[in-house]
């Protein structure tokens, strides 16, 4: 059970926040991924602010306001590269399609970037990643630049190539910092890159000191054209997984405002174990704000009313979990095909697919009552609304970790199964 829930309910109506001040920062900070959460530090210290003074209606509003901000928030996502540098394949890497998909980013050897085109993301419609020309092409100079592709819409640049940065990349970054804003030198194709160099030098090939190599020869180039401190990010298109692309991910979420982390950690591809812990911690604190916010509420007359337990609430809940980690119907059918089996086969051995056997398990209910009970012996209130309240959290929790397992076991039978492909 999560102490500060129960310890907020215990204390909600009796003005007692003193303590509960003291120890929402705390919680918070061991509740949120390492990369940041969706509240601001200003946010936090003006929550504890409220919670010391006891205007527990002025931090649930905070709490509100942040949760709808990440909610509701748009971003913008800028990547510039030269043709052939494998600029639209990392756009359909992030959008999850590949590049025979309906609406993918055109792929091709000569330029087929002739001007700014936009890429929704086909499950957020609020995230667009533009496809801009790179700079020097004739109707995008440097000096102008920024100002033709419009700057001030993007949240950040990612400035891409797949062998040397040139002159005109540092001017268009030193000009997107002068802006205010982030930018981020991507490398792409070093699976290319290794591969090549294993074939023609197999006796003497080392993994590591290829990679090495290509990033002191980046980190070199970037310097020489005038780039201070250079931060680079060596990628593969094709495997998310290797290289650098969890650190640029890592870094990407870390620079995002508070507010714009969730909906960027929520787009990201289930490309490994880590990706998955990331998108669970981020849900997890959002179950975990809800529940603080209605707690503050679970006292109010006919509360019992407000907090019913809907069944078709929870089924759709489920399906936007399962969405967010790539467990939706139809990507399962996806999977299922990958691995060689079927739906009926997929079910065997993933739990998120069955609503009612998740809805159904006693002990959800057991602990809510018990911890209901508890909460209401010490002030007082309405036992079947606080009961309502810790069920929905419970159950919320247990839809979470179910799909955040499943979407391990299938990542690892779908590794396998490509390894097994491989040899």
């Amino acid at each position: 059970m999560d102490q500060f829930i129960l310890a907020f309910l215990k204390n909600s109506s009796i003005k007692n926040f003193q303590h509960l001040a003291n120890d929402f920062m705390p919680h918070y900070s061991t509740l949120i991924s390492k990369v940041g959460g969706i509240l601001s530090p200003e946010t936090l210290s003006n929550i504890q602010k409220d919670l010391r003074e006891g205007k527990l209606n002025d931090a649930v509003d905070k709490i509100q306001e942040s949760l709808a901000a990440a909610e509701n928030c748009i971003l913008e996502v800028a990547v510039i590269g030269e043709s052939g540098t494998g600029k639209s394949s990392f756009i359909n890497a992030l959008r999850g399609v590949s590049s025979e998909e309906e609406g993918a980013a055109n792929i091709g050897v000569v330029e087929t970037t002739m001007e700014k085109t936009p890429y929704q993301h086909p499950k957020y419609p609020k995230v667009t990643f533009w496809d801009l020309p790179g700079t020097g092409t004739p109707n995008f100079l440097p000096d102008t630049y920024l100002e033709t592709v419009g700057f001030t819409s993007y949240d950040f640049f990612i400035i891409i190539s797949s062998s040397r940065f040139s002159f005109n990349d540092d001017l268009l970054a030193q000009k997107i910092k002068e802006e205010g804003k982030k930018f981020y030198f991507v490398r792409t194709k070093v699976d290319s890159d290794l591969y090549n160099e294993e074939v023609t030098k197999p006796k003497s090939f080392k993994r590591e000191r290829v990679l090495q190599q290509i990033r002191d020869n980046c980190l070199a180039n970037l310097s020489s054209i005038g780039v201070p401190e250079p931060c680079i990010f060596l990628v593969s298109n094709f495997n998310l997984d290797n290289f650098d692309f969890p650190r640029l991910q890592e870094t990407l979420l870390k620079d995002l405002p508070a507010h714009k982390r969730h909906i960027f950690a929520l787009l990201l591809p289930t490309f490994s174990d880590a990706s998955i812990e990331i998108k669970r911690d981020f849900l997890k604190e959002k179950i975990w704000l809800d529940a603080v916010k209605s707690a503050s509420l679970a006292f109010v007359p006919f509360m019992p009313i407000i907090y019913g337990f809907d069944l078709p609430e929870q089924e759709k809940c489920l399906k936007v979990y399962r969405k967010h980690f790539g467990l939706d119907d139809m990507s399962i059918e996806e999977i299922a095909e990958k691995l060689g089996t079927s739906m009926q086969g997929i079910k065997t051995y993933i739990k998120s697919l069955d609503f009612w056997q998740l809805v159904k398990d006693d002990s959800i209910a057991a602990k809510a009552r018990s911890c209901a009970k508890c909460c209401c012996s010490v002030n007082g209130g309405a036992i079947s609304a606080v009961f309502q309240l810790l069920k929905i959290y419970f159950l919320r929790l247990k839809f979470l970790d179910t799909v955040a397992n499943d979407a391990k076991i299938l990542l690892h039978k779908t590794l396998k199964r490509a390894g097994d492909v491989a040899q």
